[in-house]
């Protein structure tokens, strides 16, 4: 899949998608954050306008189908990739995990690793921005920050594997 972004002088931006099936996928972001979403079946054809957006719903809808609401597929981790090579992954705590029964404070995950826990997905609860005191329990899936490097070292320190 091959991504071409492009400026459009006094518009915004417009981002051209490869499909698999050799069709195209056409964003325009405005300055003003409207974005127009567009489909090209045929490289030598028009492309079709399918939708727009206001920036606060382009935003919302991005994030669903990003995983941040639902994630369809059970992985040992989900990893999505922010502006500056940062990574958002989401990480499962297993039975025996030697972060199970420690506090954010006590675990010193910041410090161990140079990740941050930014979110804990408790059954249908979650904890946003998760105060130090914060107890880690089985099961559950804490959303994490940092760049590869940290979130690889996360992942020893969540398994403890040195």
């Amino acid at each position: 899949m091959t991504i071409t972004e492009s400026d459009l002088p006094g518009v915004g931006k417009k981002f051209e998608i490869d499909l698999d099936d050799e069709s195209e996928l056409i964003v325009l972001i405005h300055n003003t954050g409207k974005r127009e979403v567009f489909h090209r079946a045929d490289p030598d054809a028009d492309s079709e306008k399918l939708f727009d957006l206001s920036d606060d719903l382009a935003r919302k809808v991005g994030s669903i189908i990003e995983g941040s609401h639902f994630q369809p597929v059970e992985a040992e981790t989900q990893e999505t990739t922010l502006p500056g090579g940062i990574l958002l992954e989401w990480y499962e705590l297993h039975p025996g995990s030697p972060l199970v029964g420690e506090t954010l404070e006590s675990a010193d995950i910041g410090a161990e690793t140079g990740a941050t826990v930014v979110a804990i997905q408790r059954g249908d609860e979650t904890i946003d921005s998760p105060p130090p005191d914060t107890g880690l329990a089985e099961d559950d899936t804490l959303i994490v920050v940092g760049t590869r490097e940290n979130c690889a070292d996360f992942e020893s320190l969540l398994t403890d594997d040195e």
